[in-house]
């Protein structure tokens, strides 16, 4: 544990991210690579705890647009994480390692509700535990959920694994001239409208002076670098 500057972390994990180059849907490769991430983090004592979103199967945003309420459209989104989080832990308990699914909407027949101090007590046995079903509230997204139960569960830092290898004061894929920054301060982030993660998520890692490690999916082991103090990604901070 000396390696590392976290002990305890939040990572969020897009549901784009779980559909590698498919449309839509779970590629059993990538979620089998972020379980041995995980695990890799967990057998070097770090508690983790994760967030997954649910745009690989259903975004309320684009439901709410094709003329979908967008309360319902998000309750569905929602139900799309749990599936996702199933799917994740059943590929990290299948590598030996526990855990355990916590939804913020009740469906006791397939996991159990969030209670924030037994998610807490979860990982100090060290359990791995994935936070399902957002906040359990419409018109909030995952982002801010994970900031949320970053929060509440006294997280060192939030993770955000995306399909890029950090914050950019561009569009790095639509913009070749695009320029990475290796840390940046919540306030620039929001002046500058830099899609970190939504406004509401950035502001409350704020407000709770929670780091931010934005950072790329892909790879073996950026997570684990990136806790142990590499120049992985970009890190969102207070300013010096």
């Amino acid at each position: 544990m000396s390696d590392y500057q976290y002990k305890r972390v939040l990572l969020k994990i897009s549901g784009e991210a779980l559909m590698g180059s498919a449309d839509y849907g779970i590629d059993p490769a990538i979620v089998e690579r972020m379980a041995a991430q995980v695990k890799q983090l967990h057998d070097e004592g770090i508690e983790v705890a994760v967030v997954v979103g649910g745009g690989n199967i259903f975004r309320g945003v684009a439901g709410s647009a094709k003329g979908m309420e967008r309360a319902q459209a998000d309750y569905m989104g929602m139900l799309a994480t749990v599936m996702n989080a199933l799917a994740l832990q059943d590929a990290i308990e299948r590598i030996d390692c526990p855990c355990r699914v916590m939804s913020g909407i009740q469906m006791n027949e397939v996991c159990e509700p969030y209670i924030r101090r037994r998610a807490m007590r979860s990982l100090e046995k060290g359990d791995v535990v994935i936070f399902a079903a957002g906040s359990g509230n419409p018109y909030f997204t995952t982002d801010t959920a994970a900031a949320l139960r970053a929060c509440e569960i006294g997280a060192d830092c939030l993770l955000k694994a995306t399909k890029v290898d950090g914050v950019y004061d561009m569009d790095p894929v639509k913009n070749e001239d695009a320029v990475r920054f290796d840390s940046i301060s919540y306030h620039e982030v929001l002046v500058r409208g830099l899609q970190v993660m939504d406004a509401t998520a950035t502001a409350l890692c704020q407000d709770n002076h929670m780091p931010i490690i934005v950072l790329n999916i892909d790879g073996d082991d950026n997570i684990k670098r990136a806790l142990a103090g590499e120049p992985v990604g970009t890190v969102v901070m207070e300013e010096e």
